[in-house]
């Protein structure tokens, strides 16, 4: 049960400590933050695979599933948008 509470502690606080921060970056600065938010979306995947490799109740299986999902959905959108801002900045060939 503490381990429980841990995680949904550590859970709250680092949404929290989240929102502060990402509200407070300016728009220009957006998508080199989502370049970082890949790689602790990345961590957050490895984690969420860890619950699934030791016994656990069903509740930590339905959380790290969860966990998987939402993690998995903003790496997704993350490179999305990353690739996005990158064709932006491409050359454009010469016109036929």
């Amino acid at each position: 049960m503490v381990d429980l509470a841990l995680m949904v502690f550590v859970f709250v606080f680092a949404f929290v400590v989240g929102y502060l921060l990402i509200s407070r970056v300016p728009a220009r600065l957006h998508t080199p933050l989502m370049s970082m938010t890949n790689a602790i979306s990345g961590v957050t995947i490895l984690g969420a695979l860890l619950v699934f490799a030791v016994e656990t109740t069903a509740l930590e299986k339905t959380l790290g599933a969860l966990a998987l999902m939402m993690a998995g959905f903003n790496l997704i959108g993350g490179f999305a948008i990353t690739d996005r801002m990158l064709r932006m900045f491409k050359k454009k060939g010469p016109s036929p």
